[in-house]
């Protein structure tokens, strides 16, 4: 038994390394298809041969279309795991560093388009939508509305309604480097103007709901 477990380990680990590179190259090649053909149009079978593996294969780790989309989603908005959430007592600091994770992902190549064929395909694929709300905005929406309310807890910030702020906050960054490019194809603002939008953003609501008085590190005292 001692002398067959290194092989039996090589073996498991072979075999997990292939099922990822597998699992890798379907979400491209799906991500590829969807974006290209529409949600109608693209096929589990286009996928496994975009892919280059076999449908079993395919059938092995996304049984279903709906599935597949569904991981292709939550790949689309995946963020760094290295990204740590702020620190709670620099409102001002924290929102600008949320911001800025939040328009790299929308102007991610493709993100324009993953949401045009959401909203093409939404009256015959209801479901599309909730997947690509659920499984993509609400996770990053829900971590900018967490840190909001740490610093709620923190005396940093005051406000009511957490979502509301949230929705605030990130419709302001997305109005100016998501929602013209979905009309307009040449629209394309350049590093500093998207910096300055998010800036803008984090300002505004600092400015409304920054508890008198309060200051972050490294800010002078103007009591």
């Amino acid at each position: 038994m001692d002398e067959d477990e290194p092989t039996q380990t090589g073996a498991a680990r072979y075999h997990r390394e292939l099922a990822r590179r597998n699992r890798a190259a379907l979400l491209g090649a799906a991500r590829r298809l969807f974006l290209d053909l529409g949600y109608d149009g693209t096929s589990l079978a286009k996928v496994a041969a975009e892919a280059g593996v076999s449908r079993a294969t395919l059938f092995k780790q996304f049984p279903t279309k709906a599935e597949l989309f569904s991981a292709m989603v939550t790949t689309s908005w995946a963020t760094d795991d290295e990204q740590a959430p702020p620190v709670p007592g620099d409102p001002l600091t924290a929102l600008s560093t949320l911001g800025t994770r939040y328009a790299d992902l929308l102007t991610r190549p493709g993100m324009a388009d993953l949401f045009r064929i959401v909203i093409a395909e939404l009256p015959r694929f209801p479901e599309l939508g909730r997947t690509h709300f659920d499984l993509g905005k609400m996770p990053f929406f829900d971590s900018v509305r967490d840190h909001l309310l740490a610093e709620q807890r923190a005396g940093t910030l005051q406000f009511r309604d957490a979502d509301l702020v949230t929705t605030q906050f990130l419709g302001m960054i997305a109005n100016y480097v998501l929602w013209p490019r979905m009309l307009l194809l040449d629209w394309d603002p350049d590093a500093a103007s998207v910096a300055r939008a998010v800036e803008e953003a984090a300002l505004t609501v600092h400015a409304r709901h920054a508890v008198p008085g309060s200051r972050g590190p490294g800010e002078p005292d103007t009591r």
